[in-house]
């Protein structure tokens, strides 16, 4: 029997890298400051929550998954240290992991996840609400090949680098559909409810600031 602890993400601006504060303004001026601020201190709450669950588990071999990962060994090593110093709770709790004996797998097909993160710096970086929809609709058109191939990737990841009596912890999106693709001898242990973290992600992206009137078909 092989064991993997499965945490779904509430991403913060800072594990966005270079385009964390882009995304940070766009989030402000479409929810609002005050919903925004109440969305980044829940955030913070529950990766302070995932932190404590670790602390008090003995990690030394665990294997760590990471969604976006696309490297191991030093220059995955790298990558959680850019992650650390920008703000990020979710790289945070992965070097501390690392720190007590655990050990990062590469997770992620680098040119599914360099196409994925095309579309979003397009959409950030985008001078013009014109040319903003334009990449939103061929993000949303390729989303859903991108994210299956990503699963079916990720999910073969850990069925080959698992082995036999290994615990794993798989840190991923809510709205990937990991479980269904793994083998039946792998025991899944859910650290928080996706369901739960899918529907708050949903009530967020319905949020409105006080008193805005929402337009059209938005």
């Amino acid at each position: 029997m092989r064991e993997l602890y499965l945490v779904p993400i509430l991403h913060m601006s800072a594990d966005m890298g270079s385009l964390a504060s882009s995304l940070d303004e766009t989030a402000k001026a479409e929810f609002g400051q005050e919903v925004w601020q109440k969305h980044k201190e829940a955030v913070s709450s529950f990766w302070d929550s995932i932190g404590q669950f670790f602390d008090a588990m003995n990690v030394k071999g665990f294997k760590i998954y990471q969604d976006g990962m696309v490297a191991n060994g030093a220059d995955g090593l790298r990558i959680i240290r850019e992650g650390i110093s920008q703000g990020s709770k979710n790289f945070e709790i992965i070097g501390k992991l690392l720190e007590r004996g655990a050990v990062l797998v590469k997770t992620e097909d680098l040119v599914l996840v360099k196409q994925e993160y095309a579309y979003i710096a397009r959409m950030a970086h985008s001078k013009s609400p014109k040319e903003k929809e334009v990449w939103s609709l061929r993000y949303k058109v390729a989303q859903g090949r991108l994210l299956r191939q990503r699963d079916d990737f990720i999910a073969n990841r850990i069925e080959v680098t698992l082995g036999e009596g290994e615990t794993g912890i798989l840190f991923i999106g809510a709205y990937h559909d990991i479980l269904s693709r793994l083998p039946e001898d792998i025991q899944v242990v859910q650290v928080k409810d996706i369901a739960k973290v899918r529907e708050y992600q949903k009530d967020l992206a319905s949020a409105k600031p006080r008193g805005e009137k929402s337009e059209g078909g938005h």
